[in-house]
């Protein structure tokens, strides 16, 4: 039976990590060493704490979500808490040019940081959409990295959490930019997923599995690409510039418009074949997308 872990605080991830114990109770840097212990066996990791770890030089695998990861040089993974994590019984060495934070969310609990923390995707996509980092990319999240590290080892004063949490801030906003940078360099592959997402949402309504499963999810559409949803829609807002529930709502409307203009169905019939429970929710999407009622749409055309 596979073992599981529940990783509450920092003190009790660095025993399990057989390393010191941590000067700060909220946050902790490590710095990547061969004494670190990463590898725990045929066990499910579920921590309370937020990771952001750089990957350098690793070898085995990890898995996360449904993928199983094998670590690529100048690899930036984000963890949120509650996600779950596991490992098998192969050995992982460690990587001496890597570093993680981690750091629990009471540690940003009276900041803004606390609330703009959820805009970060990342920290919700599957592990084989981690961030690749160049060299200079690596350099400048280094300079960050220094100064949390910096801040936890002096004397702590009044400003020392402002400080931490302005650097964590920091690599965030960093680590958005240089996603924007692999959307934009991965361009012709993203092009593709964006044709199989118009291909998946078509043969959803198609296949009317709206009708047993509602309108297509972030979660389920994807699923169906196998990627996170969240990377998914991000992807489509870079390339595209709308989010994957911009996308599929404007695919709604446009069906609507042609059941509207070319059936005698009824508004709530037309709301039910569309996958909507209440008929006064797609009305309001209609509305707001068109700036007519369904019913003034048919009417005006």
């Amino acid at each position: 039976m596979t073992e599981f872990i529940h990783i509450k605080s920092i003190s009790q991830l660095h025993q399990l990590m057989e390393i010191e114990k941590p000067v700060h109770p909220l946050i902790s840097v490590v710095r990547h060493s061969k004494d670190m212990k990463i590898s725990f066996g045929n066990v499910r990791l579920n921590s309370d704490l937020y990771f952001i770890s750089l990957k350098e030089n690793i070898k085995g695998s990890f898995k996360y979500g449904r993928n199983s990861y094998d670590f690529e040089e100048g690899t930036l993974l984000f963890v949120a808490p509650g996600q779950v994590m596991s490992s098998n019984n192969e050995e992982i060495e460690p990587d001496l040019g890597g570093w993680s934070i981690f750091f629990h969310p009471n540690l940003i609990e009276k900041s803004t940081l606390s609330e703009t923390i959820l805009k970060y995707h990342f920290f919700n996509y599957d592990i084989h959409e981690a961030l690749h980092l160049s060299e200079k990319e690596k350099a400048t999240l280094a300079e960050c990295v220094l100064k949390i590290e910096q801040e936890i080892n002096q004397n702590i004063d009044k400003h020392s959490q402002e400080l931490i949490i302005h650097n964590i801030e920091a690599i965030l906003k960093y680590g958005l930019r240089y996603y924007d940078r692999q959307f934009a360099t991965r361009t012709n592959q993203s092009k593709d997923y964006i044709s199989q997402f118009e291909t998946f949402l078509k043969n959803y309504f198609n296949q009317n599995q709206q009708l047993e499963s509602g309108i297509p999810t972030v979660e389920i559409c994807g699923k169906a690409m196998n990627m996170s949803g969240k990377y998914l829609s991000d992807l489509l807002k870079a390339e595209t510039g709308k989010s994957l529930i911009e996308h599929i709502h404007l695919y709604i409307v446009d069906k609507a418009k042609a059941t509207l203009l070319n059936s005698n169905l009824s508004v709530s019939e037309i709301a039910h074949s569309l996958g909507f429970d209440y008929p006064q929710h797609f009305s309001k999407l209609f509305k707001t997308k068109t700036g007519l009622s369904p019913s003034e749409y048919r009417n005006l055309n």
